[in-house]
């Protein structure tokens, strides 16, 4: 695929080459390219801050007309005796913002539950399984090219239903990361049925 990336810090760094090690043509722009990054590819990546990305693909959304475009953000801020929340309050996210800010794009939600360093990996398998990438898209086509592009990468698609759905996954976001900046980790929160010991 060719696919442009809208932003050029760590997250579009790291994702952009795992992209091209999964032989893919990748265009990472800074803000003075972002309309060629828009109209590089079928696949647009919006590596941006939260709080910026739905006006950025406002202004590019006759670029992004049809094209597949993935959000990777996570609307967090910390509040003080809180901990991380969610900056949109979970009542929208900022996939669906997007959506509505370029309605003629197809915008999936994907990527962001993992720190940009997991992406540098030339393998991308735990505990024996590829990693699990969670996706939510309303438009059939953009949910199908997203998971092209998770299996090229020798990851596994999960569907996780519309943009709808978004919110839970920015949420989940914004536990996991309060859950690493404290110490912990995530696996040890969710153990399968089958790890589950019974009495």
């Amino acid at each position: 695929m060719r696919i442009g990336i809208l932003g050029n810090g760590a997250m579009a760094t790291a994702l952009g080459g795992a992209w091209r090690r999964a032989g893919h043509e990748v265009l990472v722009a800074g803000r003075d390219r972002h309309r060629e990054a828009a109209a590089y590819g079928d696949v647009v990546l919006a590596a941006l801050p939260a709080d910026v990305a739905p006006e950025v693909v406002k202004g590019l959304g006759e670029a992004l007309a049809g094209r597949t475009v993935l959000d990777c953000t996570n609307p967090i801020v910390p509040v003080e005796g809180e901990g991380l929340m969610l900056s949109t309050g979970g009542v929208t996210s900022v996939a669906r913002r997007m959506a509505e800010a370029a309605p003629h794009a197809h915008v999936v939600k994907a990527f962001n539950l993992c720190h940009e360093s997991v992406w540098t990996r030339e393998e991308l398998v735990y505990e024996g399984a590829p990693l699990a990438v969670p996706y939510c898209a309303d438009d059939a086509d953009a949910g199908a090219r997203t998971a092209e592009l998770i299996t090229s990468m020798g990851c596994a698609p999960l569907a996780c239903g519309g943009l709808a759905r978004a919110a839970y996954l920015e949420a989940t976001g914004a536990f996991a990361i309060g859950v690493w900046w404290s110490g912990g980790e995530t696996r040890h929160v969710f153990p399968t049925p089958a790890e589950a010991v019974t009495a």
